[in-house]
């Protein structure tokens, strides 16, 4: 076999390699971020900000795209999603939140969608449904990322709002917190806060722990250990790709797939939901893609996680692991 003949096989052998390799992580982000402003709408200044905020991290995205195994494509998400009778909200969804893929938070039993004060995202970021969860991202860049986006982060009483199907009144217990460090502050707050919604536990779905409903059912890479870029794949599947596991509010994967960063005020100065900047700590809610099969905490609506890798949410080393997400919360003029 001559010299060229050999340099051709290997350059196609090479090329071939590179097909099978799938993309990389820029490559997908690039048509993540694509997306992201056609379906949002996003300016050309938005999505700098946005771009920047993705690049200084060199992880966000939708997981390491060499180890990664996703259960479901977005394809198969998609023909399931056509089958389904079209959502009747829509419209009035967009009319009240003022953008896509949102849903007012309320209270039903004070009135309807036009009492809302606040939207949150209908589906884990990038809020587009049938698109895997943004993972490997810190509270602090959750935080600008909504925040370019015209959106903010949401406080912890708006996610588990959302979850039960009722937004309440922020009952975080500020006169526990006054005068300790932060993590005692949480560990009394959560306390006091879990003994007095114990009694009436309830999931997205319903009253009822089920298996099954939600994205619950993927599987850990083998070998994964607590975390690592290079040893954890985000096995996450597409968003909405299970239509009962929404609350009563229309508000998707609140269990399952992505757990999510949210804001934890120590204070009422630091409620987002009040136009605060100077944020609270970090809270990480809901449950992960694999909980079917390792159950590693609570995960009922108005349960309030302790002080897991806790932080300021606005700490540049803020916690970032392959399993977690965020959503964005918008409140109404």
């Amino acid at each position: 076999m001559n010299k060229r003949i050999r340099f051709v096989l290997a350059a196609a052998g090479t090329a071939c390699a590179l097909a099978f390799a799938g993309p990389t992580l820029q490559q997908q982000n690039e048509v993540l971020l694509n997306q992201l402003q056609q379906v949002h709408g996003l300016s050309d200044a938005q999505m700098k900000k946005i771009r920047a905020i993705f690049a200084r991290s060199g992880f966000i995205g939708q997981g390491n795209p060499a180890i990664s195994t996703h259960p479901l494509t977005p394809e198969q998400c998609r023909a399931a999603r056509a089958r389904l009778p079209a959502p009747t909200d829509t419209q009035a969804f967009e009319r009240i939140c003022h953008g896509p893929n949102m849903a007012p938070l309320y209270d039903p039993a004070t009135g309807g969608v036009e009492n809302a004060h606040a939207c949150i995202d209908e589906y884990e970021f990038p809020d587009v449904p049938c698109e895997y969860p943004v993972v490997w991202v810190r509270a602090r860049e959750a935080a600008e990322i909504c925040e370019a986006m015209g959106k903010r982060l949401c406080d912890a009483h708006e996610w588990e709002g959302a979850c039960e199907g009722r937004l309440l009144a922020p009952d975080y217990g500020f006169d526990l917190a006054r005068g300790v460090p932060a993590n005692v502050a949480v560990a009394r707050m959560r306390d006091a806060h879990n003994h007095a919604h114990a009694a009436d536990k309830r999931w997205s779905y319903g009253p009822e722990y089920k298996r099954g409903i939600c994205a619950t059912g993927s599987q850990k890479t083998p070998g994964c250990p607590g975390g690592g870029w290079n040893a954890c794949g985000s096995n996450t599947y597409p968003t909405a790709s299970f239509p009962d596991c929404h609350s009563p509010l229309g508000v998707y994967d609140l269990n399952g797939n992505a757990a999510e960063h949210m804001n934890l005020p120590l204070d009422e100065s630091q409620m987002a939901s009040r136009g605060s900047r100077e944020l609270g700590v970090t809270e990480m809610k809901g449950s992960w893609f694999i909980f079917d099969t390792y159950r590693a905490h609570e995960d009922w609506c108005r349960w309030r996680a302790p002080f897991w890798h806790g932080t300021r949410v606005m700490d540049p080393n803020s916690h970032e692991n392959y399993h977690l997400g965020f959503r964005c919360c918008e409140t109404l003029p």
